[in-house]
């Protein structure tokens, strides 16, 4: 018998799968009549109320698995819990119709002016030429992040025989075309768009992305929509904007901090708002319970699943022999992803060396994790990694060699597009731990981890002097420098290592030396 905890709000006909169940008791934190023993506890339910820190695990010390019953795991301390070994799961999928037809809403809503105008009436009033609106008909609708949300968005403004164009910088050329949407860079997107809706995540490559230097970019007379991260849109920025006039108005469901604070953006005649209601519907609720619901009663009952965010569905021993090469595969995903500009179609993982003996399509698996993590509006993990990348137009693959250049084991992972290939090839060392050993052509032994440099460059006298000059006006210190080259005075490339971010103007400067073809900041 199965002791499941639900800890928060959650309604019952969500939790039908484990209420129907023979071999499973549940309990309701708030029915005064359930009583329980903490440590009898094997799956804990909640939804944002409950902070799930590490306290509250070491309190349930039989505990197996925690589901969140939602997207968002931000109220649960992954480390904490995987350190324990507690299986996380969420529902990735649950609220993608609600947040789709929420942000419809808003924008509907937001161009005609409708919460002004209902206050209005409601205010014994009658000022129906204040609020002239405008039609959605005919109007460039901009989507920013595609993923599933996004795809939602594009098919119900096509309904609306609206234009739409999408900057997404893995979206490639087949989805484009298959849901009849326009791929541009963001700023032709800025540059087009009647109206802009967010759907990223909130990453340190998202944030801020609308800011007080690009929004005079944008078309003047632009409404801007975010129902998806706070921060994506800088407030204050938007604040000033939205006094000029550039923006005619802003529908906003999710903030900075929440509750706002800045009741400036909040007040203002132009700003629609809404207490983070994206997934706040019935059948939402309904599904997002009703999936990890059925989740945990898989889990319990020693099935695998596929909403795991912490642990890969692998016997512990097998996972204890591959865990180093896992952890690199994430990683090479990474690498891959931040320094690739334009879609990838295809990646192919090639392994060589005593590797080979073991099961490696988990380590294919966790490089389009590492590949995808930061690029989608949901969790990625090795569990559902291969779905994400199909819904993306993503195909990946995997071979096995006999030439490990060497090495006792190697990892290659190649990445390819229409315009772009990209080639990262890397080992495990038992003590001295990861080592990428060559990068696009070029032979090179640099560890991946902390904040890097990627240079690629003519190999040229004075070009390291020049860096360094940038470097020391910035007061910036230079932790490691690994180069790599194929022929004196041909191209080569440099990794350079530090103890902190770089800040972009930095980067910038750089790039100014005409020997100097590229900088790519990697955050690893």
């Amino acid at each position: 018998m199965f002791h499941v905890l639900v800890a928060d709000s959650i309604s019952s006909e969500g939790l039908t799968p484990l209420l129907e169940a023979e071999n499973v008791k549940v309990y309701r934190k708030d029915r005064e009549e359930d009583n329980y023993n903490p440590e009898d506890i094997d799956a804990l339910l909640v939804r944002s109320a409950t902070q799930v820190d590490d306290t509250l695990l070491s309190s349930l010390s039989n505990l197996q698995v925690v589901a969140r019953a939602g997207v968002g795991v931000d109220n649960i301390d992954i480390t904490a819990a995987t350190k324990r070994g507690v299986v996380v799961i969420n529902a990735p999928d649950g609220n993608t119709i609600s947040t789709a037809e929420h942000t419809f809403a808003m924008i509907s809503s937001l161009v005609r002016h409708i919460p002004q105008a209902n206050m209005n009436v409601k205010g014994a009033q009658w000022s129906r030429k204040k609020f002239i609106g405008t039609e959605l008909f005919g109007k460039t609708l901009g989507i920013v992040g595609f993923g599933r949300i996004g795809g939602e968005i594009a098919k119900r403004a096509k309904a609306f025989q609206m234009k739409v164009v999408v900057y997404d910088p893995f979206l490639t050329d087949t989805r484009a075309e298959k849901l009849s949407v326009t791929s541009l860079p963001l700023d032709e997107v800025m540059m087009q768009a009647d109206i802009i809706t967010v759907h990223t995540p909130l990453t340190k490559e998202t944030k801020g992305l609308f800011n007080k230097e690009n929004i005079p970019q944008l078309k003047k007379g632009v409404y801007l929509v975010n129902c998806a991260r706070g921060g994506i849109i800088d407030e204050e920025a938007l604040l000033h904007h939205l006094n000029t006039g550039h923006v005619a108005g802003a529908a906003l469901d999710v903030f900075e901090v929440e509750p706002p604070t800045n009741h400036d953006l909040v007040q203002h005649e132009h700003v629609i708002v809404t207490p983070h209601l994206g997934a706040s519907t019935k059948e939402a609720q309904y599904n997002v319970a009703f999936q990890v619901s059925k989740d945990v009663l898989a889990y319990l009952n020693g099935q695998s699943v596929n909403t795991s965010i912490n642990l890969p569905t692998i016997p512990k021993e097998i996972y204890k022999k591959i865990q180093p090469f896992y952890q690199l595969g994430k990683t090479l995903g990474s690498i891959l992803s931040q320094s690739a500009k334009t879609p990838i179609e295809e990646i192919t993982a090639t392994y060589a060396g005593v590797i080979t003996e073991w099961e490696t399509s988990i380590l294919t698996k966790s490089i389009i994790a590492g590949f995808l993590r930061n690029r989608v509006d949901t969790t990625v993990n090795e569990v559902n990694a291969a779905t994400i990348a199909k819904e993306r137009g993503i195909s990946y693959g995997e071979k096995h060699q006999t030439d490990s250049y060497g090495y006792s084991n190697i990892i290659q992972v190649e990445a390819q597009g229409k315009d772009v290939n990209l080639v990262v090839r890397a080992t495990f060392i038992e003590g001295f731990g990861a080592r990428i050993v060559h990068m696009n052509g070029f032979d090179i032994d640099f560890a991946p981890s902390g904040h890097l440099l990627y240079v690629q460059h003519t190999d040229r006298p004075g070009v390291i002097g020049q860096l360094g000059l940038i470097f020391g006006k910035h007061e910036t210190n230079i932790a490691t420098m690994h180069v790599g080259r194929m022929l004196q005075g041909g191209k080569a490339i440099m990794m350079l290592s530090f103890d902190q971010p770089l800040e972009k103007v930095l980067v910038d400067e750089i790039l100014l030396i005409p020997d100097i073809s590229s900088a790519i900041t990697l955050e690893l």
